[in-house]
């Protein structure tokens, strides 16, 4: 739940697509807006989830990638955006 009261859900997949991580972030510029990325099981998998701090979820995927940390300020602004990319 957001401070503004709304709330959201993430589908694993677009937390993936959208991972904050340097590497994940130079493909996606790379590959330009329209780059829709092909996951393997394993790279859309979490086995764990942990709280940064007091500002962020670090996720851990099945595949080992771990360096995403997805603050809420960026998840809040995802959200917003996934609902705009659904309609």
């Amino acid at each position: 739940e957001w401070d503004n009261n709304s709330n959201s859900s993430f589908g694993l997949i677009i937390l993936r697509r959208f991972c904050p991580c340097a590497v994940c972030f130079a493909e996606r510029e790379k590959q330009g807006k329209n780059y829709i990325p092909i996951f393997r099981k394993d790279q859309v998998t979490v086995e764990s989830i942990k709280p940064v701090g007091n500002y962020a979820l670090g996720i851990k995927w099945k595949d080992g990638h771990d360096t995403g940390i997805y603050e809420y300020q960026y998840l809040f602004k995802l959200a917003g955006e996934s609902k705009v990319e659904q309609k």
